[in-house]
């Protein structure tokens, strides 16, 4: 393992057992629970936004060290973000754990979340990196999560 990769592991490792935002938003006003049946791992994403600005984002739930370190990472990226930077963060997330692509801009804005990348050898763990994303694009657009991963 490389050293890239060591740093990766060990970050992953730190937000899935110290994960940053967890617990239940109060106040909020966008809120969505998502599940992931063929692991267990379900999650309820708390926002509080403001002129489509992602205020402030929290989440709270069970699953493994990816889903809970996802989920982790993801707050702290997503806070302050309008809601087209979010949408657009979500689709770069996305791409990078399922094709392995981010160009140069993208890999900037994704910043540690590229510890994922590797997770496209590995369908089952994507839905479970995948699975806060989902849940916190339903929750900023009031729908219901999809947790389908192509």
């Amino acid at each position: 393992m490389n050293e890239l990769e060591n740093l990766y592991q060990e970050l992953i490792v730190d937000h899935s057992k110290n994960p940053r935002n967890f617990g239940k938003l109060e106040p909020h006003d966008h809120e969505a629970t998502g599940y992931n049946p063929l692991c267990g791992d379900k999650v309820t994403v708390f926002l509080q936004m403001e002129n489509e600005v992602v205020k402030n984002v929290q989440f709270h739930g069970v699953g493994c060290a990816i889903s809970t370190a996802s989920a982790s990472l993801m707050t702290e990226r997503l806070k302050g973000k309008s809601q087209a930077d979010a949408e657009k963060l979500f689709t770069e997330f996305h791409g990078l754990v399922t094709q392995g692509t981010a160009d140069a801009a993208a890999q900037e804005r994704l910043g540690k979340l590229q510890a994922f990348s590797g997770l496209r050898e590995f369908p089952m763990r994507v839905k479970c990196a995948t699975l806060a994303w989902h849940t916190f694009r339903a929750a900023m657009r009031g729908e219901e999560p999809d947790i389908s991963v192509e």
